[in-house]
């Protein structure tokens, strides 16, 4: 079994990876928005796969929201921020 690394000696970046709270990057459904504008968006903002592009638009399309990623608040903001930027819905919240 993999031990973690003691908090008085593991870097500070160690333990900020151990310690920092997750966030998950949500895509809701719309009406406005092309299935292609989609995907380009998703290609665009993390670099996914067309396949796993294709699965979160149509998870959003079908159920009306679809998880993209879970990752630390700073880049989970970045993220929703960049998907905003191409007019789509889309939220955080805490993992």
């Amino acid at each position: 079994m993999a031990k973690l690394p003691s908090t008085k000696t593991a870097p500070v970046a160690e333990r900020e990876k151990i310690h920092m709270p997750r966030y998950k990057v949500l895509l809701h459904n719309d009406d406005s928005n092309s299935m292609e504008h989609v995907l380009k968006a998703l290609r665009h903002v993390f670099k996914f796969d067309v396949q796993e592009c294709e699965r979160i638009m149509l998870e959003a399309h079908q159920k009306g929201l679809a998880l993209c990623i879970v990752e630390p608040l700073e880049q989970a903001e970045l993220h929703r921020d960049q998907l905003q930027s191409f007019s789509l819905i889309a939220t955080i919240e805490p993992e």
